[in-house]
């Protein structure tokens, strides 16, 4: 078995982010490949190797699987672990998935992804702040009925991969989610979360489009990232 997994920039692409860890932290090894974000539109580049002209992509072999849910869900034929074994857990990490997937777009509009900076913002409008209560919610649900350190119980499994990229954006513009950021600081000192974060730090070229979005979002006040 020969899967390579195909992401764009470490500091910005939150899809990539989700099967890339989760296989990390599983075991399941796969080939790297980065192919950057050079515009804000990138279809015509992607489209060499992604049916969507997005990332991320795996391919194993001649086969091509794309979408992060895709992706996870194809990994979840074969190999244990994607998700809990415990069916109520299941069911809740498999719902969390989906709501992650498909909402949050507040969330996602105003909060972009940016792991090299800290941000500071005014007050949240009610769409965002609707957005942070269910995710304080989400987290503290999962921790609560399953008994932690993870979403969904004792194991690291893709609930907890799809709200990765979440951390860096709740560290980036000091989103107080309550008693789920233990599970905040559990994700941020993961050996793949650290390894994801350091190449994001040492990533030299900026994408304009990126850069403004997280501009518009509020005052930049520290940026580690590499000049």
């Amino acid at each position: 078995m020969a899967y390579e997994l195909i992401t764009a920039n470490r500091n910005y692409s939150s899809w990539s982010l989700r099967p890339w860890v989760l296989m990390k932290e599983l075991g399941i090894h796969f080939t790297d490949r980065v192919e950057p974000f050079t515009k804000p539109v990138n279809w015509d580049e992607f489209r060499a190797f992604s049916p969507t002209g997005q990332v991320p992509v795996l391919r194993d072999g001649a086969r091509t699987i794309w979408d992060s849910l895709g992706i996870t869900m194809y990994l979840a034929q074969r190999h244990d672990g994607i998700w809990p074994l415990d069916e109520e857990a299941s069911a809740f990490a498999m719902s969390a998935v989906a709501e992650m997937h498909g909402g949050f777009s507040a969330l996602r509009n105003q909060c972009p992804m940016n792991v090299g900076v800290r941000v500071q913002t005014g007050p949240m409008d009610t769409a965002l702040a609707k957005d942070v209560m269910r995710l304080k919610e989400l987290f503290e649900m999962g921790l609560h009925r399953f008994g932690g350190p993870w979403l969904a119980g004792p194991d690291f499994t893709a609930m907890d991969a799809f709200f990765a990229p979440v951390v860096f954006r709740i560290r980036t513009f000091a989103l107080d989610v309550g008693a789920g950021q233990a599970w905040v600081d559990r994700m941020l000192a993961l050996p793949a979360m650290r390894e994801w974060e350091d190449a994001a730090l040492a990533e030299s070229w900026r994408e304009e489009s990126h850069e403004a979005e997280v501009g518009a979002a509020g005052k930049i006040v520290e940026d580690f990232r590499a000049t």
